[in-house]
């Protein structure tokens, strides 16, 4: 266990900074004097989509950061430790989501290559990792209430309910831009910004719930 917690440590401490330097790290204001943006001066880092993105990111981290601040307070106050067992199935979900967070990554790649062949296996598989990602969390929670891992029959479970549902809930709005995408690549048109977009949201997703499973392990 300790191994295993060790190694998603150092893997959501990479992708932290990695998403930080492309999105709360750029710099819109080292533009030239014009006020423009021209895409091949200006690091990428400095675009207003991803700087928008990095403000988005920042209040959903706000919120998760609440709430697990709620759940740490709520186990403080509990004055024992929590018994809940976590489902297996948490281990593979946690397997999918970071496949998916690759395929996204091989999207970004092959757009910004004008390979839409590969554009759109990659998508592919992001989508339907995404979707088995949701469909095993509901497994989870089926298996968590089968065992009497009820809202009303522990708090700690519910704090559980809480975090999964919010983590999948802004996974399924991940899944709208996805289907977007998926769309406009079919009529032709260019996504490789909004595939840029998704790709750091997914990663993001992946940061945020590297954290959350780390967190119920650990507690």
């Amino acid at each position: 266990m300790i191994p295993s917690l060790a190694l998603i440590s150092l893997m959501m401490l990479l992708l932290g900074a990695w998403l930080f330097r492309h999105t709360w790290g750029a710099r819109p204001w080292e533009v030239q004097a014009t006020g423009q943006l021209p895409s091949r001066q200006a690091p990428p880092e400095a675009t207003p989509a991803r700087v928008g993105l990095g403000v988005i990111l920042a209040m959903v981290t706000s919120l998760f950061a609440l709430t697990v601040s709620a759940y740490l307070m709520r186990l403080g106050m509990a004055g024992e430790t929590p018994s809940l067992r976590l489902p297996g199935v948490l281990w593979a979900n946690t397997l999918l989501l970071m496949t998916a967070s690759v395929a996204w990554q091989c999207a970004w790649g092959a757009a910004r290559c004008g390979q839409p062949g590969r554009l759109r296996r990659s998508l592919a598989w992001a989508g339907g990792l995404s979707l088995t990602f949701l469909a095993g969390q509901g497994l989870a929670w089926w298996q968590l209430t089968a065992g009497g891992i009820t809202l009303q029959a522990s708090p700690v479970g519910a704090y559980f309910y809480l975090l999964t549902l919010l983590h999948a809930l802004h996974l399924l709005g991940g899944l709208v831009a996805w289907w977007r995408a998926w769309r406009r690549l079919g009529r032709g048109g260019d996504i490789a910004s909004g595939v840029e977009l998704a790709a750091l949201y997914w990663h993001f997703l992946l940061l945020v719930w590297g954290v959350l499973f780390m967190l119920l392990l650990m507690t």
